[in-house]
């Protein structure tokens, strides 16, 4: 059978299929555990799935180290599931592994539908199909402080461009001093509790795709000299940064004063929220 031959795509917003790309991606935070069990029983490896599978991870494939680099997000964001140790889980971790095959699937299928004939196309996609019939683009649940989280997200990269930027590295060495004087007993509790608030909230996904987001902000190239830092003090500063994103997330279900221990250190990368006297 003829192959489909495309002219070369360089970057996603030039992707022909990007709607549906960003809306299985933008589905991933919201998959819930009742959905793993019926992705996992919609999905049946054969052996043309298994060559289109083939065919939409070759090297010719469009963008591919973004599709791999996806597989290694959707890996992430679903580790617990898949190691099957926490108390909280519902979902039995063998189902878990291949609900992620459909995923992985319909990821390959969305980003390589230009190389692809409309069966193969369906064959990858059918299982997720299944159980989303179409695409929803929304946002994450990032809680009532929603802008706040986004904003320190929106920051970081301005952090791994501190060798050339005098105000990002006033802002990172301020966070450095701070660090030296934080309780961390006391964090270890806010953490702690605000990782459980993630999970009673059904928002522990997100906690890790917050987690991704930073970590992969501040360890960007410096654009100027195209080093990356990763030293000692870098990794302290995203572990506070990570800290307070975090409990930024899941500030509607803790008490106020966890949220203040985790978001000391960084609230110089954080607005000040408007209030009823500021007006």
């Amino acid at each position: 059978m003829a192959r489909k031959r495309t002219a070369p795509i360089g970057i996603l917003d030039d992707h022909p299929n990007l709607p549906e790309i960003l809306g299985v991606l933008a589905q991933l935070p919201h998959v819930s555990d009742a959905d793993l069990p019926k992705l996992a029983k919609s999905w049946h490896n054969t052996v043309f799935l298994a060559e289109a599978r083939a065919r939409a991870l070759s090297p010719d494939s469009p963008l591919v180290l973004e599709v791999l680099a996806a597989f290694e997000a959707v890996q992430a964001l679903f580790a617990d599931d898949l190691c099957g140790e926490a108390d909280y889980l519902s979902v039995d971790p063998e189902v878990a592994s291949v609900a992620l095959k459909a995923i992985r699937d319909a990821i390959a299928a969305a980003y390589a539908r230009p190389i692809l004939s409309r069966s193969e196309h369906g064959a990858l996609m059918a299982a997720w199909r299944a159980v989303y019939p179409i695409d929803l683009v929304e946002e994450p649940d990032l809680g009532e402080r929603a802008n706040e989280v986004k904003a320190l997200l929106s920051a970081m990269p301005s952090l791994a461009t501190r060798c050339h930027d005098p105000a990002a590295n006033e802002l990172f060495e301020s966070i450095v001093d701070m660090s030296w004087v934080l309780d961390e007993d006391v964090r270890s509790v806010a953490r702690d509790e605000s990782w459980q608030a993630a999970v009673l909230t059904n928002r522990r996904r997100v906690w890790e795709l917050v987690r991704r987001s930073a970590a992969e902000g501040i360890g960007r190239y410096c654009p100027t000299c195209r080093t990356r830092n990763d030293d000692d003090q870098t990794t302290r500063v995203l572990s506070l940064c990570l800290d307070a994103a975090c409990a930024l997330l899941v500030a509607d279900a803790v008490d106020d004063n966890l949220v203040d221990v985790l978001t000391l250190p960084v609230q110089s990368l954080i607005p000040k929220q408007r209030t009823a006297t500021d007006d």
